[in-house]
């Protein structure tokens, strides 16, 4: 399976909600780096972190599929 077929497959419910957790973690994020005042250098580092763990979760909850075969025998 290609990196297209697998973000086009289903996803399993766990996964899409853990994508939409990874979502609003980056959009925090990004949100505190994109700030119009100064803030502290803990915050903005804090920020940075929560933007990429927040797209890394997205991604890879993406990219988990639905396995068809697996699914039928349960």
């Amino acid at each position: 399976m290609n990196l297209i077929q697998r973000v086009k497959a289903p996803t399993p419910k766990f996964f899409k909600v853990l994508r939409s957790i990874g979502l609003g973690l980056a959009a925090v994020g990004g949100t505190i780096l994109a700030a119009p005042i100064a803030l502290p250098v803990v915050i903005t580092s804090i920020g940075g972190y929560l933007a990429v763990a927040g797209s890394v979760v997205s991604a890879v909850s993406q990219v988990t599929t639905l396995n068809e075969t697996e699914h039928e025998s349960h």
